[in-house]
């Protein structure tokens, strides 16, 4: 039997025609259909899967939106170097900023619903300290209750820290816990470790 050379395939053997819907079809037809379908098919499985991640990133994004933004640091305090004179009643000078857009209480809030601003001092050798002094408030009220002053602390204040220290280089570590709010809403309670660093000569 002759074989015509237009009906083999790489290899040098014979293929077989089969019948199909619309017609007579060879087999080299079929398999490159079949490649065609699979490729199909996986671009259909790659875009399902992408918009699927894609819907599960804008509801994150959403879900993020709709959740308050918590400030990580609403007040902020850098060590000084402070020189004093030794064996003496001297006065520190605690420098503290406040982030701008957030307020705090102050140390005497109106409300005692609200949270004061305090200082707390762990005990160093060699350093007597005295009562923290704090400056005063500022008036302060929210867009939708004006007519309720609080008394808060903004941009920044100071707290200044009597002591009587003994010559020598000392540090006091300490922990400013205060209440931030912004012109919307109140945050939970914060704590700010502070390291007080002076010399006495």
């Amino acid at each position: 039997m002759m074989i015509d050379p237009a009906l083999t395939n790489d290899s040098g053997a014979p293929f077989i025609p089969r019948p199909l819907w619309n017609g007579w079809e060879t087999s080299s037809l079929s398999s490159s259909r079949t490649n065609i379908s699979r490729r199909a098919f996986a671009s259909i499985a790659a875009l399902a899967l992408f918009l699927a991640a894609t819907a599960q990133f804008g509801s994150a994004q959403f879900d993020s939106m709709d959740a308050p933004v918590k400030p990580r640091a609403t007040v902020l305090y850098a060590a000084e170097p402070q020189s004093v004179s030794a064996a003496r009643r001297a006065v520190l000078e605690l420098r503290f900023q406040i982030v701008p857009g957030f307020h705090i209480n102050s140390h005497t809030p109106n409300s005692q619903l609200l949270i004061p601003t305090a200082l707390t001092l762990e005990p160093a050798p060699g350093v007597k300290p005295g009562a923290l002094v704090y400056p005063a408030g500022q008036p302060y009220s929210f867009a939708f209750d004006p007519g309720n002053k609080l008394d808060v602390y903004a941009g920044s204040f100071t707290v200044r820290l009597p002591v009587v220290a003994t010559a020598g280089d000392h540090t006091i570590d300490g922990t400013l816990k205060y209440q931030a709010c912004d012109n919307a809403s109140c945050y939970p309670p914060k704590t700010l470790p502070v390291k007080i660093v002076f010399t006495a000569k």
